[in-house]
């Protein structure tokens, strides 16, 4: 049996050498006939990463300024326009927008296709070479055309390059609720959440002032494994947060909580949609398996697959997909996403509703009440800090509803934490 099994992986060996022989005559013909004179570098860095390109849409060759970039980019600094995007049917995807950056102020939405770039299509272009080709100076203008999903017709967008600066964390009070920001897994990411978490329970008066935590994963694209990890674990006391599996069973690896949570056990709302990918779709599926937190708002991304940076000679790099993640019940979120325990989607407001609504206003009556009247009677019923408490619940409830207003989804996932909490509290 031996023999037939050698002589097939002999015969393997020799068609590959008889491939990279062709490969070879096809650059060398190119290199001597083609009508103009190539740049024999750049030739081999495109056949490099076309045969990388070809295998997925996050395999790819890093040129020497491109590795550089990548690794500035974990630092949480660079230029552009402020996107994560991913390459489907030929065009550009954006995954998500960056908060606070050009393409997030310019009205850019996860899950719109960039078909030109200044009027040039990047169908055909490889992924790198779109991004390229969006790319500039800071201060610069680029104008994208795009395509979004209940737009009748493609429209340009036009942006001004700058730098992108990412906090990676942000933390505020809602009413009695923590809301925390994540906008990107970095090198920043955990030290920003916990100082930025201290911060905000000791600004509510301490954590027994606290109802729980709602955190905001909504478009982010993801980063870096380890601090996923990291993040998971703050919430978790135990358990497995994420497994990896590669091409070989003794490759996989696991990874687990360890003892501590730094909300000592608080009630927690994540919040997700469509542009949530990568490493925050490891930290909504940890804490939803292990139900540690109640996952609100829309499908996420479902990009499963991990990412290795290999350095290559040359001071370049290779992207290579070796390994898909999965969550402790062992579910792999690839193209399919995490699903939120609870569906909320977040109402798309046309530009030409909310011009009418700003007119309406003009037009809507000031509401009076009998407080407003001139001579009127005081309450001798309620003692003066009841009614200060009245007008406290009363400027709460007012807040609430505006929130609604700006973001239904961050409202729902508020008033389902003050919901648990109430329930934790009659335990």
């Amino acid at each position: 049996m031996a023999a037939p099994l050698l002589a097939q992986e002999a015969a393997k060996t020799t068609n590959v050498y008889e491939q990279l022989d062709l490969f070879g005559d096809i650059f060398e013909r190119i290199r001597s006939q083609y009508v103009e004179k190539v740049d024999e570098r750049k030739l081999i860095e495109a056949a490099i990463n076309g045969m990388l390109t070809s295998l997925d849409p996050h395999s790819s060759y890093l040129s020497p300024d491109a590795a550089d970039e990548m690794r500035v980019q974990t630092r949480g600094e660079f230029g552009g326009l402020g996107i994560e995007v991913t390459q489907e049917e030929g065009f550009v995807k954006v995954v998500s927008p960056i908060d606070d950056t050009p393409a997030d102020a310019a009205g850019i939405e996860a899950g719109d296709f960039i078909t030109h770039v200044d009027g040039e299509s990047v169908l055909g272009l490889t992924l790198n070479e779109a991004v390229d080709l969006m790319r500039g100076p800071v201060g610069s203008e680029i104008v994208i055309t795009v395509v979004r999903e209940g737009e009748a017709e493609p429209f340009d967008v036009s942006i001004i390059r700058d730098t992108i600066e990412i906090k990676a964390v942000r933390a505020r009070l809602e009413r009695d609720a923590v809301v925390v920001r994540i906008t990107t897994f970095n090198d920043q990411t955990y030290k920003n959440l916990e100082n930025d978490m201290f911060e905000q329970i000791e600004a509510a008066g301490g954590i027994d002032k606290v109802s729980g935590v709602v955190l905001d994963l909504r478009n982010n694209p993801g980063g870096l494994l380890t601090r996923a990890i990291k993040v998971s674990d703050a919430f978790l006391d135990r358990g497995e947060i994420v497994s990896t599996r590669g091409r070989n069973p003794e490759d996989g690896e696991r990874f687990n909580a360890t003892e501590g949570d730094i909300t000592n056990g608080l009630p927690i709302v994540v919040l997700i949609n469509g542009g949530s990918a990568s490493a925050s779709e490891i930290v909504a599926g940890a804490l939803q398996d292990h139900h540690r937190a109640i996952v609100v708002g829309t499908k996420s991304f479902g990009k499963g697959s991990v990412q290795t940076v290999m350095p290559l000679r040359g001071d370049g790099a290779m992207r290579l997909t070796t390994a898909r993640y999965y969550t402790p019940s062992g579910r792999s979120i690839q193209a399919l996403g995490i699903s939120p325990d609870i569906l909320v989607p977040q109402p798309r407001r046309s530009a030409k509703a909310e011009e009418e609504e700003v007119g309406d206003e003009a037009k809507r009556p000031v509401a009076r009440s009998e407080a407003d009247l001139r001579g009127r009677l005081d309450n001798d019923s309620l003692t003066e800090d009841e009614i200060r408490l009245i007008e406290e619940d009363r400027l709460r409830a007012e807040a609430a509803a505006k929130l609604r207003e700006e973001d239904y989804q961050m409202a729902y996932a508020v008033d389902v934490l003050k919901g648990l909490a109430t329930l934790k509290a009659a335990e």
